[in-house]
């Protein structure tokens, strides 16, 4: 009796794992024909049948990530060391607990001129090797400039990239993980002091775009948004941190990253796509559905898309400059500060450094005792 038992359980788990992996959308799941029809199908059509709609899509984005309900928050302190002052800002090698034993690993980036107020901004990174995504002269660069403009910037590696080492990378609740540290780290931006909860926002690009559209949509303390090179139609993210759970698909129920990102109204968003990835038809297929959702508000203008046809996936020169103006419009922030004489976006005193003076644990700064280490054991956690 005892076998038959653990017979039926285990058939039972092997039968939901099915199921789920069944409700997957990966990658390019639609053709572009088919993501711009499916947009089509639901178009919007009045602001009651959108927030319906809404409350059903975050309900299956929850239901789909296991995420319900948020783990009980851990209580310990940051470790926050290492501050470097820069030209115009400082930086600091920051680590919080997300779940018991669980480390969030980044940098935090401050104005080094003192505010009695600051706009706090997340910036989450996409994927990418050689060095891994917060390292990137990309990303370096875009905190540094934030800061430089006025607003406290937290970067933090993706999981299993940088210093987070606890679990692979592509482990099956990747996805899940990622939301509570994103969570997490709007919970550590938005406790540092002078940090104005009214003007709190979130930029990434590719991956990171994923976390952005995914954190606005889940929580309303983000005020602005700006995902990059992400959001499409058809393609609903490549790697198993994006779409290896059923956030997108359940039974008859189906959306897709453009309803995601349209969480966001009426909170300002810009979306910025290029054209040598799946946002190539943002202007004429993304664009157009998103803007309809925030027209149902009467707030059509704070949705907005720079679109550049000639550039590749990345979150590059132009495409931060789109983003610095944005968040300086919506946020408050100091355009000027970061402007030369002929008007034009200055970069360069944002200091490229190595991956050696941003790491969180080292020699001097060991791991905790509690550190948790395994996919296994991170996963019974989740």
């Amino acid at each position: 009796m005892k076998s038959l038992f653990i017979f039926v359980i285990a058939l039972t788990a092997v039968s939901s794992l099915f199921a789920q992996t069944a409700e997957l959308c990966q990658g390019a799941y639609f053709t572009e024909a088919e993501g711009k029809a499916f947009l089509e199908k639901h178009a919007v059509t009045t602001k009651t049948a959108w927030e319906i709609r809404a409350a059903q899509i975050k309900n299956q984005i929850r239901l789909g990530m296991g995420l319900q309900t948020l783990p009980v928050k851990p209580r310990s302190q940051p470790i926050i060391h290492s501050k470097k002052i820069m030209d115009g800002y400082t930086i600091e090698n920051v680590a919080f607990e997300s779940l018991p034993g669980v480390y969030v690993t980044g940098n935090l980036y401050r104005p080094f001129k003192k505010q009695t107020s600051y706009a706090a901004i997340l910036a989450p990174h996409g994927h990418g090797e050689n060095p891994h995504g917060r390292f990137r002269e990309q990303t370096q660069k875009r905190c540094a400039t934030l800061a430089r403009m006025g607003a406290i910037v937290f970067v933090w590696d993706m999981v299993g990239q940088g210093d987070s080492k606890q679990c692979e990378h592509k482990m099956p609740k990747a996805l899940k993980l990622q939301t509570i540290n994103a969570i997490r780290a709007l919970d550590f931006i938005s406790s540092l002091p002078g940090v104005d909860p009214q003007r709190v926002a979130v930029t990434g690009e590719s991956g990171g775009g994923t976390q952005t559209f995914l954190l606005t949509a889940l929580d309303d303390r983000i005020k602005v948004s700006v995902p990059c090179v992400m959001v499409s139609a058809h393609f609903f993210g490549g790697c198993v941190c994006e779409s290896g759970l059923p956030i997108h698909k359940n039974g008859s129920f189906q959306t897709n990253n453009v309803e995601i990102a349209a969480l966001a109204s009426p909170r300002p968003m810009l979306l910025i796509s290029d054209g040598a990835d799946w946002t190539k038809n943002t202007p004429e297929v993304e664009f157009p559905f998103i803007q309809k959702v925030y027209s149902r508000y009467g707030k059509k203008d704070l949705v907005q898309n720079v679109h550049l046809p000639d550039e590749k996936h990345d979150y590059g020169p132009s495409k931060r400059k789109a983003m610095y103006s944005f968040m300086a419009k919506y946020l408050n922030l100091d355009l000027k500060a970061v402007t030369d004489p002929n008007g034009q976006i200055d970069e360069n005193p944002a200091k490229v450094l190595e991956q050696k003076d941003l790491e969180v644990f080292n020699a001097a700064h060991p791991r905790p005792a509690n550190y948790v280490v395994g996919d296994e054991k991170v996963m019974e956690l989740l």
